[in-house]
């Protein structure tokens, strides 16, 4: 089996008195493409966040073997990860976005082609002269993905980055994380859509009130595509248990 590239132990994060994770444990191998789904309020882009060493939390974290609290810029090196579209810096185009976070991770020029490919890919580059505060909600999304890709570090993050795109785009999204995940990436995507998690990824963890409540590997995703109601009645009769 591929190496565990993104491992988490008993992970707990507090938001002063909210309570957001509780001993969450999670491991991700190389090759996998796992989806992070659960309700609203779950707590899945805190532990992204949490993933990124930018949050203070309590417990084991390692990103492909470092600790980002304790590494961070050695572990950044490592971890791709999505930003919230709007926080991308509106002033700048988006050349200068890639050029930039290219020059902060130390990146030559072949990965900066490689970045342009990705946006022919994803039909960003008619844009990437243009100002981001010009973007689109789906346009920023694209942007946002590229540059967390940028490098083709081993761990990516990504939270509902498919929210936003077009179904080209998304369908175009959706093929390049496969690649990346074949090419042995551990790639953890939240997201809403139990569709993509169904169908089109390795695995899917259920995160219910701070703690990972459910996690479906391959075999038992494609036994569920064949059972009434598939993935979608699976979740909800966690959520009916947990009421």
């Amino acid at each position: 089996m591929s190496p565990v590239r993104l491992d988490v132990r008993d992970l707990h994060l507090d938001y002063g008195q909210e309570v957001v994770l509780r001993g969450v444990d999670l491991r991700v191998h190389g090759g996998e493409l796992l989806g992070l789904i659960g309700p609203n309020g779950s707590g899945k882009s805190s532990l992204l966040r949490a993933c990124t060493g930018t949050l203070e939390c309590r417990g084991e974290l390692a990103v492909d073997g470092i600790d980002p609290r304790r590494e961070p810029l050695a572990a950044r090196s490592r971890l791709g990860y999505a930003v919230d579209p709007a926080t991308l810096p509106g002033a700048l185009r988006g050349r200068q976005c890639i050029e930039l976070v290219a020059r902060v991770r130390g990146l030559d020029g072949s990965a900066i082609e490689q970045a342009h490919a990705l946006c022919r890919q994803l039909a960003l580059s008619p844009w990437i002269e243009r100002e981001v505060a010009a973007y689109s909600l789906g346009t920023r999304q694209k942007l946002a993905v590229v540059l967390a890709l940028l490098g083709d570090p081993p761990v990516l993050l990504l939270d509902e980055v498919l929210n936003g795109l077009d179904p080209l785009a998304a369908w175009q999204l959706k093929q390049v994380l496969r690649e990346r995940a074949d090419a042995g990436s551990a790639i953890v995507l939240a997201t809403h859509g139990l569709d993509v998690a169904e169908r089109h990824l390795d695995r899917a963890a259920l995160l219910l009130d701070g703690r990972i409540a459910a996690d479906w590997n391959r075999d038992e995703l494609a036994r569920l595509r064949t059972s009434p109601g598939g993935l979608e009645a699976a979740v909800v009769e966690h959520l009916r248990a947990a009421q």
